[in-house]
């Protein structure tokens, strides 16, 4: 895709010495697994297990910085001080960087000298989402498109994020963390461990967010799916004719006749990725 700043991204950095310890037991991924030039999907959970917050963590810029969506960066900052109670860290906004992506296709990059100064990675969730850059917004090439066509990409593949999962509303498997790469199984304690730990191992995650479709603008979220006269899901996210819906898959499986939201006749798209288990 054409390079583009992600505008509705934000920074949040976390420094100190107890930086790494302190969010290592608090979100779903393994900071063990981090390393310079490669980043991490992980979420904070709520104790019952919900999705609260969903980022992209990397190291750069003398912290560990979080690509969080804009919308929520300061309701994730006041939940990470709230738990932050003595340890020594600093918790703060980075308004002096953006978050890009596909900055080695700008034309001025050659040779990539955006790239160079920023910390860039690839995006864990799905190999065919863009490499990312956080850098110095002062240093960036500037007049970039914006993140529509990141954002149909992503929709595309069937990767949600951010606001298409609601607030405290999905639990980490329902949602596709741990076939996104954002869930690991072999690390501590965080906060919502037990419940993620217990649906892994007995096998209770029966609803997954897949792809929803239609020839109409969709109704909003909150609208019921219906197939056959059951209910087997709702529609989470819409941007126009697409969007995000969380589905019974049981009941799926078992229903009758077309899906409809609302009055509106709808096409389920299940992502590929979904066959494809990833965390570890």
């Amino acid at each position: 895709m054409e390079p583009a700043q992600l505008t509705d991204r934000a920074v949040l950095a976390l420094s100190g010495p107890q930086a790494r310890e302190f969010l290592q037991g608090l979100v779903t991924n393994d900071l063990g697994r981090l390393s310079p030039g490669k980043a991490l999907y992980a979420a904070l959970l709520s104790p019952q297990g919900k999705i609260l917050f969903d980022f992209l963590l990397v190291e750069g810029d003398g912290a560990l910085l979080i690509d969080c969506e804009r919308q929520s960066r300061e309701r994730l900052a006041g939940k990470l001080r709230m738990y932050r109670l003595r340890a020594r860290i600093e918790i703060e906004p980075r308004d002096q960087l953006g978050v890009f992506v596909a900055l080695a296709g700008h034309p001025q990059n050659r040779p990539a000298p955006y790239t160079e100064r920023a910390v860039t990675f690839d995006d864990p969730r799905h190999r065919r989402l863009p490499r990312r850059s956080i850098g110095a917004l002062a240093e960036m090439p500037a007049n970039l498109p914006g993140p529509v066509a990141y954002h149909a990409l992503r929709r595309e593949l069937g990767v949600p994020e951010g606001a298409d999962f609601g607030s405290e509303k999905i639990f980490a498997l329902d949602a596709g963390l741990e076939e996104l790469d954002g869930v690991s199984f072999a690390k501590g304690c965080y906060v919502g461990q037990e419940l993620t730990s217990r649906m892994k191992h007995r096998a209770t995650a029966r609803k997954r967010i897949l792809t929803v479709r239609a020839q109409a603008p969709l109704p909003a979220p909150g609208t019921p799916l219906d197939a056959g006269g059951q209910e087997i899901g709702e529609i989470l996210s819409v941007d126009g004719n697409n969007g995000f819906a969380l589905v019974r898959m049981d009941r799926l499986a078992e229903s009758t006749g077309q899906v409809t939201a609302g009055e509106i006749s709808v096409a389920l798209i299940k992502p590929a990725w979904l066959d494809q288990p990833h965390a570890v």
